[in-house]
């Protein structure tokens, strides 16, 4: 195709209206040489390619009326004429349409892919047909728009509405434990104690597993306050939690004790009865499963006697600190 190799510049629509142009042109010289033929061969003298169509008329209607013929003969025989060319011309149009339907046709044939045309970025044009679509569809549709392809793994990328399904569920799972949290601070803890004042006085008490340090140790206070001056007139800041030999700080709760699975110097944190280990053949390799009562004491009492045995053993709890192994030691 000659105009892209001649110095012209323009955009590839102006490139497709010329390919599609000079493809008019090409069709119909073709079809103005296949009448030449068909002229030549096969077609009566009543047409002549090249003439007009009085001229082939007029042609026609002297070959028809030599010698003297009558007025209505004459009449006749020109509308005769005129008819029968008409014709002729009528039926070389349809077939001349009839044709060009059947090329089309042909090149939408040849245009058919397997794949989806909106995902195909290498498909070659095949004579050149593919042009005429691709203007016709701009003309109707407006510039060719990419489609997504269905089968690409797209999970990693960031989705509004999957991160939002994500994040109402992260808030529900949340609420669901947040409840299941306060039923298990909410439900009670039967908590064996000895109060020690130099020998042990043992009692029990009833709280709820959320429950303080301090919040249990003001219910014992009410507890043995009838019993014991110096518990009646001392605060609950001058009252010491001891349990396992670690004095347990008043802001931390059985709950946390519980749930961490605390450990002590001498056994757990997170049992509050009592019981032994009833083993009969020692294991060095496994822990005791021992639980001691703990101690309730009164700070000026420790403070005067914690060089002394047991208080001597005893040592603020600390949630970082690992005891692995326990000693034996009862109240």
């Amino acid at each position: 195709m000659s105009g892209f190799g001649d110095g012209y510049v323009g955009t590839a629509q102006d490139a497709v209206k010329i390919r599609r142009l000079e493809k008019q042109r090409e069709a119909e010289r073709r079809k103005i040489e296949e009448l030449k033929n068909k002229s030549a061969d096969g077609q009566p003298g009543l047409l002549q390619f090249g003439s007009s169509t009085s001229e082939i008329l007029e042609t026609a209607f002297k070959k028809e009326t030599v010698g003297l013929v009558t007025r209505e003969q004459y009449v006749e025989k020109r509308v005769n004429i005129r008819t029968k060319i008409e014709e002729e011309e009528k039926e070389k149009l349809q077939k001349l349409q009839q044709e060009e339907e059947e090329l089309q046709m042909q090149k939408r044939k040849k245009r058919r892919v397997k794949s989806d045309p909106r995902l195909s970025f290498c498909d070659d044009i095949e004579n050149g047909s593919d042009e005429d679509d691709f203007e016709n569809q701009t003309k109707k549709n407006g510039p060719a728009k990419l489609g997504k392809d269905p089968t690409v793994e797209t999970s990693f990328l960031p989705d509004r509405e999957r991160e939002a399904e994500e994040q109402a569920e992260r808030e529900r799972l949340k609420k669901q434990w947040s409840h299941e949290q306060e039923l298990i601070k909410n439900e009670p803890l039967s908590i064996t104690y000895s109060y020690w004042d130099g020998t042990g006085h043992r009692r029990a008490i009833q709280v709820r597993k959320g429950d303080t340090i301090g919040e249990f140790l003001r219910a014992v206070q009410q507890q043995l306050a009838p019993e014991f001056r110096e518990v009646r007139t001392t605060s609950v800041e001058n009252l010491l939690y001891v349990k396992e030999d670690l004095i347990i700080p008043h802001q931390h709760s059985f709950y946390e004790l519980i749930i961490n699975k605390a450990r002590g110097k001498s056994g757990p944190l997170f049992h509050f009865d009592v019981h032994e280990d009833v083993r009969t053949i020692a294991d060095a390799t496994k822990e005791k499963d021992e639980s001691h009562a703990g101690k309730v004491v009164e700070r000026h009492w420790y403070e005067k006697n914690k060089h002394i045995f047991p208080a001597s053993r005893w040592e603020i709890y600390d949630p970082t600190k690992k005891w692995e192994r326990y000693t034996i030691h009862g109240d």
